[in-house]
């Protein structure tokens, strides 16, 4: 119980800690907004044709006649009520726009991470084990196409293969195909959501839906994480514990999985951690090639449409979403290694 309390403690310490980093972006994300080009009074006011007359009366709806510093006040007054304002694209709150589609990104974000740590990780032990050998330079090889090639690139390139030319995969047009029905709406995430309901035919159309764009991702993810382990795995490697544990007759595996990939997991933590918030903020082009109605393409259409409050919503999430990340990193190095605590 003590344990707990102090983790407790630790974790609302760190994320008080958290709140000037997460005040400075949102002040930064609107200062930013209001100097990008673009006036979405005069984009939203029924078109080029809209009069003066209107262009102001929308100006003054939005509050953008009122000097900067002042709108700065009332949005931060409005973030810490919990009101992120309403999107003039969707004609929603940008609160009630976020939820519906963080699912989306979430659910392809971690299926991709998933991917990535299940072929980065045996990757780069492999790599280690057998450094300058032929394995280590096509683990290499992989990495730096991983990296070379655009996302978007990549995206393409297994639609044609695997929609177009063998025909294996579902039509690359958002979660789930047009025909299929949805599940009732309980979690958000349509593999969860699907299991619950017990329809395994949906949940096998939604899981075929969701490997390409993951593949996709988990291409471009590759090559950081194969690269840490490499390198980790080959300084571990190099350790006199490593070398006493081979000396006294331990299974070759036992030595490779037990204790030197343990020890070489927490610089691993560390950069799937950074590697995870960037997909979820950086997947917008994935998103717009297979039509994936998630967060980075619905902030994408508002920021075309000078759409202020959805990009500045989308911003502050993805903070707070860096935040935690951190914080469940921390508590990991906790668990990878007792040594390491919470603080």
């Amino acid at each position: 119980m003590v344990a707990f309390k102090s983790i407790g403690r630790r974790i609302g310490e760190r994320l008080l800690a958290s709140l000037p980093a997460l005040l400075g972006v949102v002040v930064f994300t609107f200062l930013l907004m209001r100097v990008l080009p673009g006036d979405p009074a005069v984009f939203f006011a029924s078109g080029p044709s809209a009069g003066q007359a209107e262009i102001d009366a929308l100006r003054q709806q939005l509050g953008l006649d009122k000097p900067i510093p002042v709108q700065l006040v009332h949005y931060l007054y409005d973030v810490v009520t919990g009101n992120l304002g309403r999107s003039l694209t969707t004609g929603q709150p940008v609160l009630t726009d976020l939820a519906q589609r963080l699912p989306a990104s979430l659910e392809l974000t971690i299926c991709a991470l998933i991917i990535a740590l299940g072929l980065a990780i045996p990757l780069g032990i492999l790599a280690a084990l057998r450094p300058g050998s032929i394995v280590d330079h096509v683990v290499r090889m992989i990495c730096t196409l991983g990296v070379c090639v655009p996302t978007f690139v990549s995206g393409l390139l297994l639609i044609y293969l695997f929609y177009v030319k063998l025909g294996i995969a579902p039509d690359p047009t958002g979660r789930i195909d047009i025909f299929a029905a949805s599940p009732p709406e309980i979690t958000g995430f349509l593999l969860i959501d699907f299991a619950i309901t017990g329809d395994f035919e949906g949940w096998w159309a939604a899981f075929t839906q969701l490997l390409l764009p993951a593949f996709t991702m988990a291409l471009f993810v590759l090559a950081p994480l194969a690269r840490m382990t490499r390198a980790s795995m080959l300084a571990v490697l190099g350790s006199d514990f490593i070398r006493t544990a081979r000396s006294i007759g331990l299974r070759r595996w036992d030595v490779i999985v037990v204790y030197a990939l343990r020890n070489a997991l927490l610089p691993v933590l560390t950069i799937t951690g950074i590697i995870f918030s960037t997909m979820l903020g950086a997947n917008v082009l994935v998103e717009k090639v297979f039509s994936w109605p998630g967060v980075g393409s619905y902030a994408l259409d508002a920021l075309l449409a000078s759409d202020y409050a959805p990009v500045q919503g989308f911003v502050l999430m993805m903070s707070f979403v860096f935040v935690l990340v951190n914080l469940l990193i921390d508590i990991l190095y906790g668990i990878a290694d007792p040594r390491v605590s919470v603080g």
